[in-house]
């Protein structure tokens, strides 16, 4: 049975750890993350949850508790933003690489220095590389419903990786939403009884965790994290499918919208995203040919579906809410203009970096990159702009 309720964002995240009922959660508090972790309190105050809460001295420490409850065989989530993440660097790879399914949710948020509190992908992208799914959500029932699945995906005997569910911070942290929820035996049905792999606790079939590993076996269980990788695409997908048949609401890895006849699209991720589709909306009722690409799975990276969804496109602008000093283009950018690159009939491809710090972006700004795209020569340079910046 559905119920709506009106949720912000870090509230939505709190309610579906609820349901699942994880066996440890550890965190500590940090903008825009703190209000997700106080009302989850409230709930094991409450008794509403048999979750031990760990109240820890830093996300160091919250993650390295997410890493030991995780090993000993626990169901375990986590939360965090920008610095904090910033601050879990060492153990988030540590997670990984113990191929530990753990679910942290992470508010997007601009990292310091200078100090800002609002939202942009700097932090998650930091940690691109690191082993970590990453799903990318755009609202605050995304938020509900990809905790949920991440649980299903993180844990799947062939992936057992750590998954990353990412929201833009406040602006979908602290924006009320209704939000359509499942009862609480419908989600434990949905996920399953957790089934530890190699628990430390299991102590008739002892294990090791983290022992030294130089040059004669790190490169192989390396290797391991790459294929662990490339199983988790499949996983994802199979996921996605089996919970918009459980629910009703449909995922999968990417939400093309009006892209079947575009001539040009905007690939974003994220909030973003709303604000795209209601200009794609404005344009196609003047009878204009644009569409956009939702990018929800970030890694792994959907290389083939994005060949798939944008080839024979003749113009296509991607955005992106994080810099890459010193490369060419932002992450996002990078990643499709890479996918497309061996693609016969590929499209022109250009960068739009935009909401550095939380600076908004709105419908006026997408629309110009749309009339830029439309009227853009048929041979055009793929380049990289900033939109929104004072002096540009």
């Amino acid at each position: 049975m559905v119920r709506s309720m009106a949720l912000t964002g870090n509230f939505a995240a709190a309610y579906s750890t609820k349901q699942i009922n994880p066996h440890v959660v550890a965190a500590y508090p940090i903008t825009p993350q703190t209000t997700m972790m106080e009302k989850f309190s409230e709930y094991v105050a409450n008794g509403e949850v048999d979750t031990e809460l760990i109240c820890v001295e830093s996300e160091h420490s919250a993650m390295s508790a997410c890493v030991g409850a995780s090993a000993a065989g626990g169901r375990v989530i986590t939360s965090t933003a920008a610095n904090g993440l910033a601050l879990m660097f060492e153990i988030v790879y540590i997670a990984a690489s113990n191929r530990l399914p753990i679910i942290m949710c992470v508010m997007n948020r601009a990292l310091s220095a200078p100090i800002n509190i609002h939202g942009d992908h700097s932090d998650s992208m930091g940690c691109r590389d690191s082993g970590w799914i990453q799903i990318y959500n755009e609202n605050a029932q995304e938020v509900y419903d990809t905790t949920i699945m991440g649980v299903r995906i993180g844990e799947h005997k062939d992936v057992r990786l750590p998954v990353m569910v990412n929201l833009d911070g406040f602006i979908t942290s602290h924006k009320i939403e209704k939000v359509d929820v499942l009862e609480d035996d419908e989600v434990q049905k949905f996920i399953g009884e957790y089934k530890p792999v190699y628990p430390l606790l299991d102590t008739d079939n002892p294990v090791t965790y983290g022992p030294l590993d130089l040059t004669d076996y790190y490169f192989e269980h390396k290797r391991q994290q790459v294929e662990a990788m490339k199983k988790a695409l499949p996983v994802v997908k199979k996921v996605s499918k089996e919970y918009s048949n459980f629910t009703g609401r449909q995922y999968d890895i990417l939400e093309p919208y009006h892209l079947d006849d575009a001539d040009c699209a905007i690939v974003t991720m994220s909030s973003t995203a709303g604000t795209t589709k209601h200009v794609v909306d404005k344009l196609r009722a003047e009878g204009k040919k644009v569409g956009m690409l939702k990018v929800r799975l970030f890694r792994p990276f959907p290389a083939e579906d994005i060949r798939e969804q944008l080839a024979g496109m003749k113009q296509v602008a991607v955005l992106d809410r994080s810099e890459s000093f010193g490369a060419y283009g932002g992450p996002l950018y990078s990643e499709v203009r890479n996918a497309m690159y061996d693609v016969d009939d590929k499209p022109n491809i250009v960068d739009y970096i935009f909401g550095l710090g939380g600076r908004d972006i709105n419908a006026v700004n997408i629309e110009n990159i749309f009339n830029r795209l439309m009227s853009a020569p048929a041979k055009m340079p793929g380049d990289v702009n900033y939109l929104g910046v004072r002096g540009d």
